[in-house]
């Protein structure tokens, strides 16, 4: 039988883990063979943002890319062992991290180099900061140290469509050039992840909080290579290359022609940043991939 050129070679799985003792069935997407580089959606949204990455063939050759949903986002339920609806969600430093430890710990990952944007950015920097022998290095993607003002409650206001919103206060934090193909697309996302949105808010702008702590973190014994995009205002150039000198042995990369949603607003003007980051973990790690 001829094989469907049209047919993705991503493939979908569910992994049931356990956080803070409460049972999660998470979904992921995979591709490829090689290190595993795992990959975090941005806050509100979900794993497709990397669907492009999934699908580089390039990439794909010798990593074994793998994007999963944070629980609450895209396929990823709430907590099935307790009344989740009863609570306010409020998305923590410690739950975050937890959960990416264990995700890796389920799928039995080898020193993967863990990427992850805006707030996935800043989880980056708090797993190298807490658990830098878990990882062979990371990507924070848009992050900075600090970044508060977002943890508002008109994001799930009940007078207005809180999808529209969310999706809609993210269309300018990408870049003008970027395709409209593709910023529709990303805008899109945002219409269907707007319950988790606030929550997720309220680690990116209160709980995490790495001011005066940055140079703990050893960015030889966990590389770390920042990459901020040019047109994101939310987490600026200046802001990331700011946090990326306070960290011993860190880089920072500033991404042209890009703004806040690099992987899924512009995949194509990403990927020499992407490599030039994936090399230089590969030298500063002595990981092949």
């Amino acid at each position: 039988m001829p094989r469907n050129p049209r047919l993705s070679p991503v493939t979908g799985h569910y992994v049931t883990i356990e956080v803070q003792g409460d049972e999660y069935r998470v979904f992921y997407l995979e591709n490829g063979g090689g290190q595993p580089l795992v990959c975090q959606h941005t806050a509100g949204c979900h794993n497709h943002q990397w669907r492009h990455l999934l699908e580089d063939a390039e990439i794909t050759r010798d990593y074994r890319v793998i994007a999963y949903d944070l629980a609450r986002h895209g396929k990823s339920d709430p907590p099935v062992t307790r009344d989740w609806w009863k609570e306010e969600y409020r998305l923590t430093t410690e739950f975050f991290t937890e959960f990416i430890l264990t995700f890796c710990d389920a799928l039995e990952l080898e020193q993967p180099i863990f990427m992850g944007s805006s707030f996935g950015g800043q989880v980056a920097l708090d797993l190298a900061h807490d658990h830098p022998d878990r990882f062979a290095g990371v990507i924070p993607v848009e992050a900075s140290d600090f970044s508060p003002g977002f943890f508002l409650d008109w994001w799930q206001h009940p007078h207005v469509n809180a999808a529209q919103v969310c999706a809609s206060g993210c269309w300018d934090l990408m870049a003008p050039q970027s395709p409209d193909r593709e910023k529709w697309a990303t805008w899109f996302y945002y219409t269907q992840g707007s319950e988790a949105f606030r929550g997720d808010l309220y680690y990116y702008s209160v709980d995490h909080d790495l001011r005066d702590r940055l140079q703990e973190i050893d960015g030889e014994r966990c590389p770390v290579v920042m990459l901020t995009g040019e047109y994101d205002y939310l987490t600026t150039p200046e802001e990331g290359d700011r946090t990326a000198q306070q960290i011993p042995g860190a880089t920072f990369i500033e991404m042209e022609g890009i703004g806040h949603f690099p992987m899924s607003e512009n995949y194509p003007a990403f990927k020499p940043y992407l490599e030039r980051a994936l090399a230089t973990i590969r030298e500063r790690s002595g990981v092949t991939a």
